[in-house]
């Protein structure tokens, strides 16, 4: 599993959405840059793979960060993310 971070701002949690395949992950990825590089603001509508009932709309104004990571099957106790902080 992919997971795509959306980090909002004036929020310090970012929404997420997982893709079964990297290049889907990527594709959404790319969907994110290609909007807020566009220069207007639009709605960004993400659905998730994993819990497929998962939908989220962004208004693209309000988004600061898109990353994308492999979710791994071991967990570590640390959150993913630019807002991780080593110990």
């Amino acid at each position: 599993m992919f997971v795509i971070d959306v980090t909002l701002k004036n929020n310090p949690l970012a929404v997420s959405v997982e893709r079964k395949s990297e290049e889907d992950a990527k594709a959404t990825y790319q969907k994110v840059v290609d909007i807020l590089t566009s220069g207007s603001s639009q709605l960004v509508e993400l659905t998730c793979d994993r819990q497929t009932e998962k939908k989220i709309a962004i208004l693209s104004s309000e988004i600061s960060a898109v990353q994308v990571s492999e979710k791994t099957g071991s967990t570590s106790g640390k959150t993913p993310g630019f807002f991780a902080i080593s110990q």
